[in-house]
């Protein structure tokens, strides 16, 4: 058992005797139940979730654990006097928040209170005693024992105060005032929405890491910068404290090293073991502030690793290079929701466990979308080897996420804040290769001045100026967002000169959709990008689109991907895994994907389309009206014409779809085209395997929905560039008729630009 596996269970015996002593408040407590919760739900301590220590980079032997139920109470008015001395009237489980099924109240909330009680430790007399919040979304005022200590601003980062005159002997009494307006309020908010829809999700309010407290020495240490480079063959380590020159000493098993607080101290790193994905190798350092006896006044242990992420050439084209070798990216897009707990995981296992996942399915980074995650998740990405590309949260100053609006000056205030404490706070994690600035233009706003700011703040690191947003070309990426099927940058013209020495790079593409009965928030209601109804067909989905990428990063210069995305979440349903973290794929499979081991099937060709020769469709333009897409429907006079349709992406049909036939308007005015075709086809004899491998083959520009026999066999948005292989709806393979006569029965749509469409039927070999 490690020695950190070791405190937390003395941790949890301690707390169990705390709660035989005191069982009223946990007796009459409970969680609730949301639509879906994960396993590890179940192992939520309520005496003490979350045991372990909660700042893996800087670690003290002494400290105590505040999480677990604490009072609770609502408030109507910000300017409502503290409950000095009063019992709340609910409970809470700190530290999950307000809306999560953990938390035991799971409402949406903008105003409350927290209350609870604790004592200081007798050992701990002489020392100072700091009270540490992990974080609290949005604003956070506390008291201690009727005097305020601090307000806090800021919903993602860890923040700190100095109790020591508050406190007493005995009981004390701890406040927290808390205010989140949500997308009421212009803050930092990510992905957190007060209406639940799309690409928008659950609030997290409130507290939502751990509360702790920590005795430390009047001089004592405040802070360690750890600066590798692994060219010099040296890591710079600087301690920070409240007490400027005091003396230090550095600590690794190479050797003791003496130096000054707030001066960096070099030290030499002969024949250094780099870190890596495939080597997360980390030197253990303990770094001590000495007195004037030369004993320890301050003791932290912390570790490092050396390694390095530059941009450098290959043949002329710009890639990403990790301890300078070259390195292509893959990962998913990490968005950090849970249904049981929303920001926050149930349990740390829960959290590791999503890690060692993303790096089973051969994975060896991942984006962390536009939200902050508490220190532990870096500790296991530390330690297990997986890269991060840090998104900052979003600033989205109004409803919903792609409105363009101008951002007000207090929350781009708001925003700046947040971004530069989140590189401060993540500036050890070796994992951590990339900062994220912006995100599809939400809140964007002086893009370039940004970018120099993190340069000067961090310059070991790259930064991703506006992923699949308004590039400004002042970082190190250009990256193009792209559904589903992905795609590279593509600047324009007159951008050319300033896009050269740009990585390029595709940070969201994908999106494939699959139901997983009994495992949706919302049950038999939502979709991806594009949408498959087996494991079997999200696989060929997934290889077929990762076969693309192959081409485009010999090609095109392509550096990295993001595959959207790790999980589902609530409406989304194109995760790998489900919100509760059941897989919908073997991840030994999609790991031979994602390391290009894997060979696209053959395919054999059952109803062609008319790529080699033209097929003879009946067709009519304009919406599709009565029971076109039955077998039954009198179609004597829609006429009769060789496939393909229209012309669009480099394809040329056979047959025009104009622009002035069957015009219509959206809900928004703008014109639609739209083309319904109908085919008779016989199906040859095959078994019910062969049946179950049938596919269509699609060139479309854009929307589309193919019928046979009247069924739904498959439909998707969008638009693709090329012939492309989609799965048939389990329903619609049972509405074939072996060696009879069938009907293919397709309307396509087109919201503007070229308009194409063609589909036959494919035979598709066993996936390898």
């Amino acid at each position: 058992m490690t020695k950190e596996k070791i405190k937390a269970v003395r941790m949890l015996a301690i707390c169990c005797v705390l709660t035989f002593l005191c069982p009223e408040l946990h007796a009459q407590f409970k969680t609730k139940e949301a639509p879906i919760m994960t396993k590890w739900a179940k192992d939520v301590h309520i005496e003490k979730p979350h045991p372990e220590y909660p700042r893996p980079q800087m670690t003290r032997n002494e400290w105590m654990n505040l999480n677990g139920v604490w009072e609770f109470q609502r408030s109507a008015d910000l300017n409502e006097k503290p409950p000095f001395g009063k019992k709340l009237t609910e409970n809470i489980l700190v530290p999950f928040p307000v809306e999560s099924a953990l938390s035991g109240i799971m409402e949406q909330l903008d105003k409350f209170w927290y209350r609870r009680t604790f004592e200081i430790p007798s050992k701990w007399k002489g020392k100072k005693i700091l009270i540490h919040f992990g974080a609290v979304d949005y604003e956070a005022e506390v008291f201690i024992n009727r005097k305020k200590i601090g307000l806090h601003k800021g919903g993602y980062l860890p923040f700190s105060f100095d109790i020591t005159d508050a406190v007493t002997n005995g009981k004390n009494e701890l406040i927290v005032r808390v205010y989140d307006p949500t997308d009421k309020g212009g803050q930092p908010r990510g992905k957190q929405d007060s209406i639940q829809k799309g690409i928008m999700y659950t609030p997290t309010s409130g507290i939502w890491q751990t509360v702790w407290l920590e005795p430390v020495s009047e001089t004592h240490i405040e802070d360690i910068k750890i600066v590798p480079d692994i060219d010099k063959k040296e890591v710079e380590v600087t301690v920070l404290s409240n007490t400027k020159n005091a003396k230090v000493l550095v600590e690794l098993k190479s050797g003791k090293f003496q130096g000054k607080t707030n001066s960096p101290i070099k030290i030499k790193i002969p024949n250094p073991k780099l870190w890596s994905p495939q080597n997360p190798y980390l030197y253990d350092i303990n770094v001590s502030i000495l007195g004037n006896d030369g004993k320890p006044t301050d003791k932290v242990n912390s570790y490092f690793g050396m390694r390095k992420i530059s941009v450098g050439e290959i043949n002329g084209v710009k890639r990403l290079f990790v301890n300078n070798e070259p390195v292509f990216m893959n990962g998913p897009l990490d968005q950090g929701f849970w249904p049981d707990g929303i920001y926050t995981a149930p349990t740390d296992e829960a959290l590791r466990f999503d890690i060692e996942e993303t790096i089973k399915m051969g994975f060896n980074f991942t984006r962390k979308h536009i939200k902050v995650e508490p220190a532990r998740w870096y500790y296991w990405c530390d330690k297990l080897g997986l890269m991060v590309w840090q998104d900052a949260p979003s600033c989205n100053s109004y409803r919903g996420s792609h409105k363009d609006e101008p951002t007000p000056e207090i929350d781009k205030k708001a925003f700046e804040t947040e971004l530069t404490g989140m590189i401060d706070f993540l500036k050890n994690s070796p994992s951590v290769i990339m900062w994220v600035i912006f995100n599809e233009g939400q809140g964007q706003f002086d893009t370039e001045r940004l970018v120099q700011v993190v340069k000067k703040q961090d310059p070991t690191r790259l930064v991703n100026d506006a992923s699949g947003g308004k590039w400004s070309f002042s970082g190190d990426i250009l990256d193009t967002h792209s559904y589903p099927a992905p795609s590279y940058p593509k600047p324009k013209v007159e951008d050319q000169e300033k896009a050269k020495g740009k990585v390029l790079v595709c940070g969201e593409f994908g999106g494939i959709g699959m139901k997983v009965p009994e495992h949706m928030w919302f049950e038999g209601k939502g979709s991806g990008y594009a949408n498959v109804d087996t494991s079997e067909d999200l696989l060929f989905k997934y290889a077929e689109l990762y076969n693309m990428i192959v081409k485009m990063r010999e090609k095109n210069g392509l550096a990295a991907v993001v595959y959207t995305e790790l999980t589902d979440i609530m409406t989304e349903i194109n995760g790998l895994f489900t919100y509760d973290r059941i897989a919908k794929v073997d991840a030994s499979k999609i790991a031979k994907i994602n390391t290009f081991r894997f060979k696209m099937p053959n395919f054999k060709e059952i109803v062609p389309t008319s790529e080699k020769e033209a097929q003879i469709w009946k067709y009519k333009y304009g919406p599709r009206k009565g029971a076109w897409n039955k077998e039954n429907f009198d179609d004597s006079d829609w006429k009769e014409g060789p496939g393909a349709f229209g012309n669009a992406a480099g394809k040329k049909g056979n047959t025009p779809w104009p622009v002035a036939d069957g015009k219509i308007k959206d809900n928004k005015g703008r014109t639609i085209t739209g083309i319904c075709i109908r085919r008779k086809f016989i199906m040859p004899k095959l078994s019910q395997d062969e049946i179950s491998r049938l596919m269509l083959r699609v060139m479309h520009d854009e929307n589309f929905d193919v019928f046979i026999n009247g069924i739904l066999a498959c439909n998707a948005g969008r638009a693709n560039s090329d012939y492309e292989y989609f799965p048939i709806k389990p329903e619609a393979l049972k509405a074939l008729r072996i060696g009879k006569e069938n009907l293919i029965t397709v309307y396509c749509k087109d919201t503007g630009g070229g308009r194409f469409i063609d589909v036959g039927i494919s035979l598709r070999d066993k996936m390898e």
